[in-house]
C-alpha cells in the first residue's frame, strides 16, 4: 500500500487519529494523576482497554504509539483486528538549546523507521516545540530537522506527520499567536521544499490559532476559525493533504467547538484530528477506578464527537454508533 492510500485510509469519511505515543515519563505522569503506577502491565492494561473498543474503527483511522506500545503484538491486536493505521512516535524529546527547545532524534532514524515498517507502521510522528515568545533561531532548527526527518520517513515509505506545535502557554493576544504560527509554518515548508520533501504524501498536525492559555480577554470560536483559517491559507501550500489539529492544552469542549467551526469554511485540504489527551482524559478515569466497559464507552463516545466535527451527518454517525456498541 503506498503512502497516498495510507493517508485515504487513515482519513477517509470524517475519520482522524487517536494519539497514544505518550513516553515513559509522560504516561507515569497521566496514571499518577489517577492514583495508579505505571508498569508494563498497568500500561499494557491501559493501552488495551482504549484499543479493545468496540465501535472506534468508523471515527478513528490511525493511532500514534510509542515504542514500547508498537513491540507489544498482544497490546496492538485489537488495532489489527479493526484495519486501523498503526503510527509510531520516532522523536526522542526536546532538548534546550538556550535559544529554545529543538528536537533529537536523528541518530539511527532511518534503522529504526525499517524496523518499525517491519512491525507494520505505516506512519510517524515527529513533535516539534516552539515557544510563543520563539526565537527565529529555534523555529528554523526545528523546522530543518524535521525536514529531515519527514524525507527519510518517505524514503522508507512511512508517512510522515510533521507537527510543529506552537506553544499556547502565557497571557499573550490572538495576534500574537497567529504571528508565531506564521513564522512556524513558513519556516517548515521552506526545509520541506529544501529536503525534497512530496507534500502530498505528508500529514501536517498544526496548532490551532487560539488566545494564549492565561489570557482573560480569550478569542471567540469565530475569531478562532477566522484566524486559523486565514494563517493557514497564507502559509500552507495547497498539495498538502490533510490537516489534523492537535488539542493542546484547550478545554475538550473549546477544542470541539473550534473544530467545528473551522470545518465550516472553505479550504484546499481535509481537516481532521490527532487528539491525545481529548480523546483520552475521562476514559483514563474511568480505567483507574476499574470501570472498563465506562472507559471504552467514554472514548467511544469522544470519537463519534470529534467525527461529528469535522462534519459527518449526526444521524449517520447515530448509525455506526448503535451498530458498533
Amino acid at each position: 500500500m503506498g503512502m497516498i492510500e495510507t493517508i485515504d485510509r487513515i482519513f477517509y469519511n470524517y475519520k482522524g487519529i487517536l494519539a497514544t505515543d505518550e513516553s515513559s515519563g509522560t504516561i507515569q505522569k497521566r496514571m499518577e494523576s489517577v492514583g495508579m503506577e505505571s508498569t508494563v502491565e498497568s500500561r499494557h492494561d491501559y493501552r488495551h482497554t482504549l484499543f479493545s473498543t468496540s465501535g472506534i474503527s468508523p471515527f478513528i483511522g490511525g493511532v500514534i504509539l510509542f515504542d514500547e506500545t508498537l513491540k507489544s503484538p498482544l497490546t496492538i491486536e485489537p488495532l489489527r483486528a479493526q484495519n486501523i493505521e498503526l503510527g509510531i512516535k520516532v522523536d526522542k524529546g526536546a532538548k534546550d538549546y538556550g535559544y529554545g527547545t529543538v528536537t533529537e532524534g536523528l541518530d539511527g532514524l532511518t534503522e529504526r523507521l525499517f524496523e518499525y515498517r517491519d512491525l507494520g507502521a505505516t506512519f510517524a510522528k515527529w513533535r516539534g516545540v516552539i515557544k510563543p515568545l520563539f526565537s527565529p533561531e529555534n523555529v528554523k532548527a526545528n523546522s530543518a530537522v524535521m525536514a529531515i526527518y519527514a524525507k527519510r520517513c518517505q524514503e522508507v515509505g512511512i508517512v510522515p506527520i510533521v507537527e510543529p506545535e506552537v506553544l499556547m502557554d502565557g497571557a499573550h493576544g490572538i495576534g500574537k499567536s497567529c504571528q508565531a504560527t506564521t513564522m512556524a509554518l513558513r519556516e517548515l515548508f521552506k526545509s520541506l521544499i529544501g529536503q525534497s520533501v512530496d507534500l502530498e504524501k505528508i500529514i501536517l498536525k498544526p496548532n490551532m490559532v487560539v488566545t494564549g492559555y492565561d489570557s482573560h480577554m480569550r478569542a471567540s470560536t469565530k475569531e478562532v476559525a477566522q484566524s486559523t483559517t486565514r494563517c493557514f491559507k497564507e502559509n500552507v501550500p495547497a498539495s498538502v493533504p490533510v490537516i489534523a489539529f492537535l488539542s493542546g492544552g484547550q478545554k475538550d469542549e473549546e477544542v470541539l467547538d473550534n473544530l467545528t467551526r473551522i470545518n465550516r469554511t472553505c479550504t484546499p485540504w481535509t481537516m481532521s484530528f490527532s487528539f491525545g489527551r481529548t480523546l483520552q482524559r475521562g476514559a483514563l478515569h474511568c480505567w483507574s477506578e476499574g470501570r472498563r466497559t465506562d472507559a471504552q464507552k467514554w472514548l467511544a463516545q469522544r470519537a463519534r464527537e470529534c467525527s461529528e466535527a469535522l462534519g459527518r451527518r449526526k444521524e449517520e454517525a447515530s448509525n455506526i454508533w448503535d451498530s458498533g456498541l
